[in-house]
């Protein structure tokens, strides 16, 4: 018997039992569609997370104070002005492109419209640079308007949504109160969906209005800036070796800070999900497992409803090969269009979620991955081969005598 006419029969046996050939497609179409649906869910979100590090900056260098306690013999010392300065006349290589002090805190912001809790940064003017952000309205404040602690305040798009309805050009040169003092806004920083929430003032004013009445030279972070991608590995070694000399400590071990980069993220971020990919995939695996197993017990139905047809075609010479391979590319047919529909039905609703995506920013679109759909479908096929032997098998080794008596 040929391929092709093995196929045929295939065909005819399906279509003579259609409802319930289209109910054990339905495991296969529904693993199938679910692979390639989460596979892109997965690609999509991973996609996400790094665009938006992306726009952070790969070439950021973050410093932090240590978590938890250091060695013992270590010297806990928290991040000063004096380290920041260390860092910016360091005439080591590599050179920084900057070195900005930031220092956190969280107020009440009371502009024209309303009210509005937001986290405040007081930094230095290399802010924007420093943190990749740009300016949608008005300017930033200089370096003269953080000597002398002016009360000024670049708004993040929340609190001037919120404040001053959502339009920039209204909240600039407007007054805020921040505490018990009034700022005056002078730029608004344009939206990066991550650091929207914000309000920037000059690190002197943050210090001596809001936090620390002007005493104290803390800083919470210090970030800085290499000259590129391919810089922050030995960016790093030298942040590393110049705060363990502004710090008096000889042992790395025991030392107070932590020196973090954006890479380093992109890359703990990337190995999260991959293992998230690959757990939703798993997960869609187990409908197409299930799937395999109702193409084995239809598979088995049809062998005992098409006993006596066995044992009359073998009977007239037909070898126990032919008869295997019959029932092989009948299962391998049923998976294969299963898994073809399946593979329609996958890709349009990846297509359907991009187009979600488009609409509504807030959603991480689905990214269709061609790979997943190949092995999505190659995986059908197998599935078919591999359920649909014990039936073929077993339908190959019955007696022609025995079965032309089946009743």
């Amino acid at each position: 018997m040929t391929l092709r006419l093995a196929i045929v029969m295939a065909w005819r046996g399906l279509r003579a039992n259609g409802l319930r050939s289209l109910l054990t497609m339905l495991g296969i179409m529904i693993g199938v569609a679910a692979v390639i649906l989460l596979v892109a869910l997965g690609n999509g979100t991973s996609a996400r997370l790094n665009s938006q590090l992306e726009a952070l900056g790969t070439n950021l260098i973050g410093v932090f104070q240590a978590r938890g306690s250091v060695s013992e013999g270590g010297q806990s010392q928290p991040l000063t002005d004096r380290d920041v300065e260390a860092l910016r006349e360091s005439n080591e290589t590599p050179r920084f492109v900057t070195v900005t002090p930031v220092k956190q805190a969280s107020a009440v912001l009371k502009g024209q419209y309303g009210t509005w809790r937001t986290s405040i940064v007081g930094s230095s003017q290399d802010y924007p640079a420093a943190l990749n952000r740009t300016i949608e309205a008005g300017k930033f404040f200089t370096e003269s308007q953080v000597r002398t602690r002016a009360r000024v305040v670049v708004l993040g798009p929340h609190p001037v949504r919120e404040l001053f309805a959502g339009i920039p050009a209204t909240a600039l040169g407007q007054q805020v109160r921040i505490g018990s003092q009034t700022f005056e806004v002078v730029g608004v920083l344009e939206p990066n969906g991550q650091q929207d929430d914000v309000a920037v003032m000059p690190i002197t004013a943050a210090r001596t209005y809001l936090v620390d009445g002007g005493a104290d030279d803390r800083v919470d972070q210090v970030v800085v800036q290499a000259t590129g991608q391919d810089a922050v590995p030995a960016a790093m070694t030298k942040i590393t070796r110049v705060l363990m000399k502004s710090h008096r400590i000889d042992d790395p071990t025991q030392k107070d800070f932590e020196v973090r980069s954006n890479l380093d993220l992109l890359e703990q971020y990337g190995e999260v999900t991959a293992v998230f990919t690959i757990f939703l995939a798993s997960i869609a695996a187990i409908a197409l497992l299930v799937g395999g197993i109702g193409v084995m017990n239809i598979m088995l139905v049809t062998v005992t409803e098409r006993t006596r047809e066995i044992g009359l075609r073998k009977a007239l010479g037909a070898r126990r090969r032919t008869v295997l391979e019959q029932f092989l590319v009948e299962s391998t047919v049923l998976s294969g269009i299963g898994g073809s529909v399946g593979v329609v039905l996958g890709v349009g609703l990846c297509l359907l979620g991009e187009w979600f995506g488009a609409a509504f920013g807030d959603f991480a679109p689905p990214q269709l991955s061609i790979p997943s759909v190949f092995l999505a479908f190659s995986v059908s096929l197998c599935i078919g081969l591999f359920f649909g032997a014990y039936p073929a098998k077993r339908a190959a080794r019955l007696r022609p005598i025995e079965a032309l008596r089946y009743e």
